[in-house]
């Protein structure tokens, strides 16, 4: 995307242009070690450049579901910070991050934040984000993990290496 603007210096008229890439999609997963135990979570956005951001995060006592939920976080407040094609995906592994953001918070939410079984949902705080953080126009689509999906895989590399504390590897 190209924005331009016009800056005035004296009786000179300067056109500052801003290239900025293009968001054409992203990907995130969870690992936990132990479960709970020490977790992780991996995060990737493609650009239509070419290019590829990545980023994650460690949490030191935590489950596979949370750090499911917060890669998703993380991705759609970097997202909306970025310019990006009309309608992207966010590709994950998690059916429980696709189905309760997609389904069953709807049910949750009338029901006062309880499931079908009248117990409390898990994890409210990170569904209640989720929800707020929802972007026009980006949706969840899932892929098998450990299928050969080369972002799914990467997403997975930086999860597992931020749980057992390794970093971005």
């Amino acid at each position: 995307m190209i924005s331009a603007g016009l800056e005035q210096t004296g009786h000179f008229f300067i056109k500052m242009i801003n290239e900025q890439k293009i968001v054409i999609g992203a990907a995130t997963d969870g690992a936990c070690s132990g479960n709970p135990g020490p977790g992780g979570w991996g995060a990737l956005i493609r650009f239509q450049d070419g290019s590829v951001e990545e980023f994650g995060g460690f949490e030191p006592q935590t489950t596979n579901n949370r750090m499911e939920l917060l890669a998703a976080l993380k991705v759609l407040k970097r997202l909306r910070d970025l310019p990006r094609l009309e309608n992207i995906t966010i590709r994950t592994d998690s059916k429980y991050l696709i189905d309760g953001l997609n389904t069953w918070i709807k049910g949750w939410k009338k029901k006062g934040w309880k499931t079908a079984a009248g117990k409390t949902v898990l994890n409210q705080d990170l569904w209640k984000a989720l929800d707020t953080s929802r972007i026009e126009g980006v949706e969840l689509e899932y892929v098998k993990g450990h299928s050969g999906d080369s972002d799914n895989d990467r997403v997975d590399k930086i999860a597992v290496s931020f749980s057992r504390k390794l970093g971005n590897n």
